[in-house]
């Protein structure tokens, strides 16, 4: 029993090994948010040996929560003074939700023959989980509709940081997350990890969209948005976070066949391409309502997950005050309507049921 658990722990140690060396190879190369796109595409690759292993629980969590407290300190007074520029931009992003959905929903049924319920499912702009999870009780093509939502997260994932240095947003792309900047003492640190796990717990409880995630990014946006406390957590342990969210988003890329994966490429680029066009012309208006940059808006409307887009906006040196609030708009809404609306269209056609 011994010997089995030293290679579980010494395959996990391996996995983590090659998502950091990602990382590091895209800090070296000067790529924009290194440390996560790196760790990601290192670690999907990993995964096509068959040597990957699944990432504890314990670990994401960890990830979450180092990412929260990250992100909660990039809060201060100013910047929730500055939060009544956004009901504009959040009204904005409702409607801009429908339409992404619907122009990548028909791009799946008209060019590539989809039944409208799963091109509805594949469309929808992030919340993976609540996605599948209706997928499969509706008995829609599973594998399908996550290649299509996996492949947008991907992509926006791999290719993002960089179209947001050229649109000349961001400023923190490859370096350690709050490098050069006052360090938390440690009392305030234990204080918000703890107090976010905590918070955490309790959201996880009421199935609340990345419940570590969000409890700590609340924790640690009050203490400091408060000054209570100061500085940032170790940029080695902030860092650290974006490796394992790296390898927390490569393994929705595990255990796919790839017959099923190579007819849905096709289907997938299409969507994302189209759905994408739609995000940035509603980010462009929303910004500007907002009175933020583009690469804000663009970041806040990109079709992708609450805790990758959120954390993406952290370590491209964005506002991921601005950026999370939308995100987590949209999730919220999504698991509001999405089970709603399938059923609505299974009954007017059934056959998508089948």
């Amino acid at each position: 029993m011994s010997r089995a658990v030293m290679r579980l722990v010494l395959a996990h140690l391996i996995q983590i090994l090659v998502a950091a060396l990602g990382g590091f190879v895209f800090h070296g190369l000067g790529v924009p948010a290194a440390w996560l796109s790196g760790s990601a595409i290192a670690a999907t690759l990993w995964g096509l040996t068959g040597w990957a292993v699944p990432l504890p629980k314990a670990l994401a969590d960890a990830a979450m929560l180092t990412s929260g407290a990250a992100m909660g300190a990039a809060v201060s007074p100013a910047a929730i003074a500055a939060m009544g520029r956004y009901p504009g931009s959040l009204i904005l992003l409702v409607i801009g939700v429908v339409a992404i959905s619907a122009a990548s929903t028909a791009w799946l049924t008209r060019m590539s023959g989809w039944r409208k319920a799963d091109a509805v499912l594949a469309s929808v702009p992030g919340a993976l989980s609540t996605v599948l999870a209706v997928a499969a009780d509706r008995n829609a093509e599973v594998a399908s509709i996550a290649i299509v939502q996996n492949f947008r997260l991907f992509v926006l994932i791999a290719l993002l940081p960089s179209l947001v240095v050229v649109t000349g947003g961001g400023g923190n792309g490859g370096a350690l997350i709050g490098e050069g900047l006052p360090i938390e003492s440690p009392e305030g640190m234990a204080f918000i990890l703890l107090g976010g796990l905590a918070l955490g717990t309790v959201f996880n409880r009421l199935k609340v969209a990345a419940p570590i995630l969000l409890g700590a990014t609340i924790v640690s946006s009050v203490s400091h948005g408060t000054e209570w406390v100061t500085g940032v957590i170790p940029p080695v342990i902030a860092t650290g976070g974006l490796v394992l969210i790296g390898l927390f988003i490569a393994e929705r890329f595990r255990n796919l066949q790839r017959s099923t994966l190579r007819r849905a490429l096709v289907a997938a680029f299409g969507s994302f391409t189209v759905g994408m066009v739609v995000a940035a012309l509603f980010a462009g208006v929303a910004a500007w309502l907002a009175g933020v940059s583009f690469a804000n808006g663009l970041v806040a409307f990109a079709p992708g997950g609450l805790e990758a887009m959120t954390v993406l906006a952290l370590i491209l040196g964005l506002d991921p005050l601005y950026v999370g609030i939308h995100h987590l708009v949209r999730f919220l809404g999504i698991g509001l309507v999405l089970p709603l609306l399938i059923a609505w269209l299974q009954r007017r056609q059934p056959e998508a049921a089948e």
